[in-house]
C-alpha cells in the first residue's frame, strides 16, 4: 500500500531527506534534465577539441544510466498505479519520441553526402542498413557515428520491458526479488562478455548495457520502501552537496585512471576507458542520481530553466552536432577562414548545435510527441 505524502518521517531521520512517500510523489525530476543537458554538452564539446578532462564517453554513459533510470521507474509507477504495464502504449511513446528527429536527421546528412560524392563510400550511407534498424554501433562511425548510442538504446527499449515487466515471476510478491535477480545476472554476464564483444573495436557493445541496467537497478531499488532507506541518507541537504562534490572530484581524477590502467595493464586485454565506466557509473546511479533528488543546491542549479531547457533538447543536441559542426564550418569557409584553426572551434559548433536542437525540438521532436500523445489516447479509448 502506498504511503501517504503527508506520512510522518520515521524517527531518527532528518526531517530534510526525503522520504519515501515523497520520493513517489514526484512528478518529474528536473535535474535530470539539467543533467542530461550537461551530458550532451560534455560530447559535443569534447568532439570539437574541447577540454580533454570532459572525455565524451563520460557523457554518454551518464545518458545510459539516466535512461535506465527514468524508463524504469515510469513503468513501476506505471504498474502500481494500473496494476500491469501497457506494453502497447510503452512502444508507442518511444516511437514518437525518438525515431521521427532520428530518421530527419538521418536524411539531412544522407542528403549531404549525396551533394559531397561520397553516398556509397563513407558511412552511413555506405552502411544504410545498420542505421537503418539501429545496429548503429557495429559501423565505422562517419557523418551520423554518434548515433551510435542510439543503437544500444533502441536494443534496451524494446527487450527490458519484456525481461522485467513480462518474463518475471507473475506473482505479485515476487517481483521485487526476481527484478533484482535479473538485472543483477544481465550485469553480470555482461561485464564478462566485454572482452568478446571489442572485437577489432576497443568500444565494447556490451559495457554500455551494464550503463543502463545500473540506472534500471538504482530505480527498482528507489521504488521499494525498504531499500530506498538505503538511498534516503543521500537525500539530506548537506549529504547531496557533499555527495555532487565527491562526485566532481571523482570525475575529473577517471581520465587519470584510465590511463593508469592502461599503462600498468590491471584490466588484462581490455583498454582502461573502458574499464573504468563500470565503477563510474556505479556512482552515478547510487551516489550522483539520489543526491540530485534532495531539495539543495545541486538539485536547484540543475533545475534552473536553462538547465531544463537544455535538457529537453539533448537528445536533439547529441544527435545533429556533426551537422552543427559542418554547418559552421562552411560559414568559416565562406569568410576564407578555417573552424579547425580558431581557439575554440567547440564555442560556435556548441551554440549552433543548441540553435538546431532548438529548431528540431519545435518543428519535429514536439509535434511528434502530441501525435504520439494523441494516437495513443484514441487506441485506449
Amino acid at each position: 500500500m502506498t504511503i501517504s505524502p503527508s506520512t510522518e518521517l520515521d524517527p531518527g531521520v532528518s526531517r530534510q531527506s526525503l522520504s519515501h512517500a515523497e520520493y513517489l510523489a514526484l512528478k518529474r525530476f528536473p535535474a535530470l534534465d539539467g543533467l542530461r543537458a550537461v551530458a550532451a554538452l560534455m560530447v559535443v564539446v569534447f568532439h570539437n577539441q574541447g577540454p580533454d578532462c570532459l572525455q565524451g564517453w563520460i557523457g554518454v554513459q551518464i545518458f545510459f544510466v539516466i535512461s535506465g533510470f527514468l524508463i524504469t521507474t515510469l513503468m513501476l509507477r506505471e504498474e502500481d498505479r494500473a496494476g500491469q504495464i501497457s506494453f502497447k502504449k510503452f512502444y508507442a511513446r518511444r516511437i514518437f519520441r525518438i525515431l521521427p528527429v532520428y530518421f530527419v536527421l538521418l536524411g539531412v546528412t544522407l542528403v549531404a553526402q549525396f551533394f559531397h560524392g561520397d553516398l556509397t563510400k563513407n558511412p552511413p550511407g555506405s552502411e544504410l542498413p545498420l542505421y537503418l534498424f539501429f545496429f548503429n554501433e557495429f559501423g565505422h562511425g562517419g557523418a551520423y557515428g554518434q548515433s551510435w548510442s542510439l543503437g544500444i538504446e533502441q536494443k534496451f527499449y524494446l527487450f527490458w520491458p519484456l525481461l522485467a515487466f513480462s518474463a518475471v515471476l507473475v506473482q505479485r510478491k515476487a517481483k521485487f526479488g526476481g527484478r533484482i535477480g535479473v538485472t543483477l545476472v544481465l550485469m553480470a554476464i555482461l561485464l564478462a562478455i566485454v572482452p568478446l564483444s571489442m572485437g577489432g573495436d576497443p568500444r565494447g557493445w556490451s559495457v554500455h548495457y551494464f550503463s543502463i541496467l545500473v540506472g534500471c537497478l538504482v530505480a527498482i531499488l528507489m521504488h521499494n520502501p525498504r531499500t530506498y532507506a538505503l538511498f534516503r541518507p543521500l537525500t539530506r541537504p548537506w549529504v547531496a552537496c557533499t555527495a555532487a562534490a565527491a562526485f566532481l572530484v571523482i570525475h575529473a581524477t577517471v581520465q587519470f585512471w584510465a590511463a593508469f590502467i592502461e599503462k600498468y595493464q590491471l584490466a588484462g586485454e581490455v583498454p582502461g576507458f573502458i574499464a573504468v565506466p563500470p565503477p563510474y557509473v556505479v556512482l552515478v546511479g547510487f551516489l550522483l542520481l539520489p543526491a540530485l533528488l534532495a531539495n539543495a543546491f545541486p538539485q536547484r542549479l540543475l533545475s534552473t530553466r536553462p538547465f531544463v531547457f537544455l535538457g529537453e533538447r539533448s537528445y536533439s543536441i547529441y544527435l545533429v552536432q556533426l551537422i552543427a559542426h559542418g554547418a559552421v564550418a562552411g560559414i568559416y569557409l565562406l569568410f576564407g577562414a578555417s573552424l579547425i584553426k580558431t581557439p575554440v572551434p567547440w564555442v560556435p559548433v556548441t551554440l549552433m548545435s543548441i540553435l538546431m536542437a532548438h529548431l528540431c525540438y519545435r518543428w519535429v521532436e514536439k509535434p511528434m510527441i502530441n501525435v504520439g500523445k494523441r494516437f495513443i489516447g484514441r487506441r485506449m479509448a
